[in-house]
């Protein structure tokens, strides 16, 4: 009896076993038929980088603040900028599908210093479709050098024009079908001048690393 007994629950272990091997095999199946698909839908409407374009930017406040590091040297000084930015994008989408965009954060750079950053919330955009958005960078009082404080000094003040650089990473996912694609990464470069009494863009110079998916 208990021979029949051990050997019953030898025969339903290895059943129950069995079992939870096919349905591991069948998911894994299942999710490489989707992987699948969803390769041959990215491959079948040839997905387009999504394009950021900056259109605009505005100097909402400027300042320089100086602040003596010796009091026995009235000359050594340093140099601390507060700076207010918004940028305003065009983002066009050419795709027959629409994408779901992650939050983007954009770095703005003088003379290779990071002075601030900006964040674009994350947002879905419709096929063929173009839409505006909009970031604002905060610079609070980052500390400069003081070669580059007196070159951004003279730059602001004398010069009336500022070359900063902007560079950002766009993720997104193209979504078709109610099936998302693997993520898609545009790296954005900036080159920008602005003009601080102006408080607008004089030029601008962008290009964009390629697609990657």
């Amino acid at each position: 009896m208990t021979s029949n007994t051990n050997t019953y629950r030898s025969s339903s272990a290895a059943s129950l076993k069995g079992c939870c091997c096919c349905i591991v095999l069948l998911f894994s199946f299942l999710a490489l038929l989707s992987l699948a698909i969803i390769l041959i839908i990215v491959l079948a409407i040839k997905p387009k980088k999504p394009q950021f374009d900056l259109q605009q930017v505005t100097v909402q406040y400027i300042n320089f603040v100086s602040t003596p590091t010796n009091t026995f040297d009235p000359l050594s000084n340093t140099e601390s900028i507060s700076l207010v930015l918004q940028m305003l994008f065009t983002v066009k989408n050419d795709n027959i599908a629409g994408i779901k965009y992650r939050d983007s954060s954009f770095t703005i750079m003088y003379r290779g210093v990071p002075l601030g950053r900006g964040v674009v919330p994350g947002f879905y955009q419709d096929a063929h479709s173009v839409k505006h958005v909009k970031t604002t960078i905060n610079v609070d009082r980052v500390n400069l050098l003081q070669s580059d404080a007196d070159d951004l000094v003279k730059d602001v003040s004398v010069n009336d024009r500022v070359e900063l650089r902007v560079l950002g990473d766009v993720n997104a996912k193209i979504r078709i079908i109610g099936i998302t694609s693997p993520s898609v990464q545009v790296s954005l470069d900036c080159s920008i001048v602005i003009s601080p009494s102006k408080q607008s863009l004089v030029s601008k110079q962008c290009g964009f690393d390629g697609l990657q998916v």
